[in-house]
Parts: structure tokens; sequence; C-alpha cells
């Protein structure tokens, strides 16, 4: 079976940690910037503790026990308790730029010779980053993958069970659930093969210490107790080195996600406010396209060609004609959905590109064939149209599209909770949910973009009767290809390849005995043979 959902599969993403996306997470840090200031502090503090325990040892074996001072020896020893117990507490505050200073300031040559690994470390982590960091693009390219894939999965399980695909579909699941743990597999091995690696490295740093120390290689003659302060130090400088190596593990693993996040983040609307648009004031409904063409690219073909059409306050406009005409494209500029190439749209004098979406599309209320019903009460879903509708005003928009009476025979009335999507409903009674919702808001500008598809005809009667005093005072457009929905229409417009190329009212149309009147005919053909 094919695969699906695989278009991350071998995209190509950068190598390095990118330090664009760890300072944009940075920013997140301001609101702590007095708890970080605080841990600096710590950290300055910590430093010197952490860097007087071990000379203090060597102070006690090199001074104090060979001269038998048995006083000096308990306050050091008190002194060494009270460090240690403080050390530990802020143990994980502490830095080590200091450390590495007193390495070099008590043996330089101890020094060098604590730092020859050093570089092999280095490049064990690069090599190990650059393969982990791919791993984990891997990774997460794998499990968007699934998750694409079962959500699709889901959306479309009445179509998988319609076609008995249950078995391929699983198939598939599996197949990319198997190529998630593999990815994820792969991953953690390269994860965890750095600290061994960096362990390795460390405890032959001390071994090579204790070698140099006592064999008094290049030089060194170390006493006894600056070799064993210098393997402390050594310990301190090494420790820190490993955590930080781990830590950077982390890193890598995050900052591969952090680029997911920020991709979606940076994505921009294609239309967004123009800087000076103003707020559309309450409109009266007069609606005009002047010679507008649209086409979705630069050099693409033109969608819509010098399309002309005004539509006065409180008129009924229908659209009608054959599928890829343009007529969802017309709706679509009206709510600045898309901007036209050329030419204008404007509402009560107003372009739409020169005002606010969010003024704009307040004033609008548009619905689609597609209709979409969220999880919760049906209360809650009529109310979506007006956030502040009372319980009356919701029961009184439900009657007047003839939603309220199958909604009483629901167990619990306007509080029965649906499902996502409003799977337990039929799809006539959510278009009818979703048309309370847009009467509910009141709009100067009705959309109908085959909003009664789906509803039977008895339904679609009540529906009709119910609207007709609604439509009174609101702007109008309709794309129907029911006959019913759109003879009564003020103006209907047949739309084909980008152009309206009739207009005129249902009667004037069909006098005309053009394109709308071959469209009338061959319904009343359908039906005629359905009934024959």
């Amino acid at each position: 079976m094919a695969q699906r959902n695989t278009y991350r599969e071998d995209e190509e993403l950068e190598e390095q940690i990118n330090l664009h996306d760890i300072r944009r997470v940075a920013v997140y840090l301001k609101p702590y910037r007095k708890r970080i200031a605080a841990i600096v502090a710590v950290v300055i503090s910590m430093s010197c503790i952490a860097v007087s325990v071990p000379y203090l040892t060597k102070i006690v074996i090199d001074d104090v026990l060979p001269h038998k001072n048995y006083a000096l020896l308990g306050w050091i020893a008190l002194i060494m308790l009270v460090l240690i117990m403080l050390y530990e507490v802020a143990l994980r505050y502490r830095t080590y730029e200091i450390t590495l200073i007193i390495m070099f300031a008590i043996d330089w040559r101890l020094a060098l010779w604590s730092l020859v690994l050093f570089p092999l470390l280095i490049v064990v982590v690069r090599v190990l980053q650059h393969f982990q960091r791919k791993a984990y693009q891997r990774l997460s390219n794998k499990q968007s993958n699934l998750n694409a894939y079962i959500h699709e999965s889901i959306a479309g399980v009445k179509t998988t069970q319609t076609f008995a695909r249950e078995r391929e579909q699983f198939a598939t699941f599996q197949e990319q659930q198997g190529q998630v743990r593999s990815a994820w597999m792969r991953a953690v091995h390269l994860q965890f093969l750095l600290w061994p690696s960096m362990e390795i490295i460390s405890v032959s740093t001390m071994a090579l210490l204790y070698y140099v120390g006592i064999m008094n290689i290049g030089g060194v003659a170390a006493t006894t107790g600056t070799l064993i302060a210098f393997i402390g130090y050594a310990n301190n400088f090494w420790n820190p080195v490993i955590n930080i190596g781990n830590f950077y593990n982390q890193l890598i693993t995050c900052s591969a996600y952090l680029e997911r996040i920020f991709e979606t983040l940076d994505v921009r609307p294609e239309i967004t406010d123009a800087p000076d648009a103003a707020e559309l004031p309450p409109v009266r409904g007069q609606v005009d396209f002047n010679d507008v063409v649209f086409r979705y690219e630069p050099d693409g073909r033109n969608i819509l060609n010098l399309v002309d059409l005004h539509v006065r306050p409180g008129q009924t406009v229908a659209l009608v004609g054959p599928t890829g005409a343009g007529k969802t494209t017309i709706i679509n500029l009206l709510s600045r959905f898309y901007d036209v190439t050329e030419g204008s749209v404007t509402i009560d004098g107003h372009d739409v590109r020169s005002v606010t979406l969010e003024s704009l599309r307040r004033q609008m209320g548009v619905m689609l064939q597609d209709t979409f019903i969220f999880s919760g009460t049906i209360r809650d879903n009529i109310r979506y149209g007006k956030l502040d509708a009372t319980d009356e005003q919701i029961e009184r928009t439900a009657k007047a599209v003839h939603a309220h009476g199958f909604i009483m025979q629901l167990p619990n009335g306007y509080d029965t909770v649906v499902e996502e999507r409003g799977s337990t409903l039929s799809m006539g009674q959510r278009q009818l949910i979703a048309f309370a919702r847009v009467l509910l808001a009141d709009p100067r500008i009705l959309i109908l973009d085959e909003a009664t598809s789906n509803i039977d005809t008895q339904t679609e009667e009540a529906l009709q009767a119910g609207l007709a005093h609604l439509l009174v005072g609101r702007t109008s457009f309709i794309i129907a290809h029911r006959l019913s929905t759109i003879e009564d229409a003020d103006m209907i417009c047949y739309v084909d390849h980008g152009q309206i190329v009739e207009q005129g009212t249902h009667s004037e149309l069909m006098a005309k005995r053009g394109a709308y009147w071959r469209l009338v005919e061959s319904q009343y053909a359908m039906i005629a043979d359905t009934l024959g």
C-alpha cells in the first residue's frame, strides 16, 4: 500500500544547533531575570567554595600533617566541613572557570597534561552531535507523519469502513509506527553513546595525571599533596564538562523540535491588515465589484476576469453556474480571504483592503456546505455566533431556521452534548445549527455557499419560510443549485469561466433562453426522469 504523509521524509535540515532559535527561546526568560540574577550570584559564590576544598587538602597533606599541627588541622577540618556542606547544597549552581585558573597557578605542567585529551573530547562530541541531530530531525519528521496519518485516518474512518479498508489502514499504521520506533531507537542509542565516551576520556585523564605525577614525566615534580589536590581540581573540572556534554545532548534534541515549533510560529497570513487600515463602520450593505480580476499566482491564469457586479443594500443575489466557474472565489474576495489582483471590492464605498479584517468579518455571516460543529452542547454551538446571547435569543433564532423542533426531540434539548464535529447529528441537522449560529450574529451581509445542499426538501421548505423575514434588510449572496433556493432572488448571476455571462431575475433570464435557461431546463428534465 502506498505510503502517505511523507512530505517531510527527505527534507534536509540544518546540521548545527540553530543559535537563532535558542536566542528566541531566551526571550521567554525575561520574566525570570531576577531569579536568574540570583542564580548567577550563587554560582560566583559557590565557585569560590569549590576551589577552596582541594587547596585546603594540599595544605593538610604538605604542611599540617608533617609538622603535627593538630590545632590547625581541627580548624581546617571544620572549615572544610562547612564548605563541603555548602558545596553540596548548591551543587547545581557551580561554575568551573576559577578551577582551571587555580590548576594553572598550582602547576602549569600538570594543568596542560589534564587538557591533553580535551581535543579528543571535542572531536567525539562534534561527530556524535552531527549524527545525533540528524537522527532527531528524522525522528521529528517520522512522528509528524504518523500524527498526520492518525488524524487523517480518524477523520476518514467512515470512508475506510465503507470500502472495508480497515486491514490496509492498520497495516500502514503499523509500518509508520515501526519507522518511528526505528528512528527513536537510533536517536536514543546515539544520545546515550555520548555519556560513556566522555566518562572514558575523563577517567583516562585522571590515570594520565597519576602516571605523570608519580613518574615525574616532563619535569613534573609534584608533592603528594599537590598531586592529590590537582586530582581534586581535575575532577572539579571534568565533572562539569561531562554535565555540559549531557546538557548539550539535550540541547540537540530540543533544537530539532524547536525548528518545527518556530517554523509554525513564523507562518504569516497572506492576508493582513494594511498599516493604515481603519475600522469598518456599521454598513448598510452596498456591495460593488469593480472590474475585478483575480489570479492565484502573478503569472497564472485569471480565475476571475473583469467581474463587474453592483448589489444594493438588502438585495439577495444568487450565484449559479458550473463547478469551477468562480462563484466561491467571488464571495471569498468579498470576505477578503483573498485580495483582488486588479480592480476593487467595496462595501458602502469602503475598499475591503483598507479596513481591518476583524471589523469586516464581524459584519458578515458566512455559512459553507462543510459546516463545523464543536464538541459541547447545542446551545453553546449556536451561541458561538454571539457569545453574550441569552437563552431566549438562541431559541428564537433556532425557531426562525426551524431547528427548534429537532433540538427539542434530543435527550436534553439545547443542553444535549454533541461529539466532535457533530458526528451524532445528521448533515441537515448540523447545517441548521450552523445556520442558527450565523443568524444569531445578526450580520449585515449574509453569505450562503451551498448551505442547503444537504437538507431534505421538506426541511428546506420550512427553512425558506423561516428565513424570508430574516433576509429582509440584509445583503445576501447565495450559491446554490436548487431552483427553490435561487428563483426568488432579487438578482441571479450566471458565472462561467470566471465571468458573469448573464445577470437578471429568474423571469428575465428565462425569457433570454440562454445559459441560465438551459440550466433550469436540465434540472426539470432530471426531475422528470426521476419521477418517470
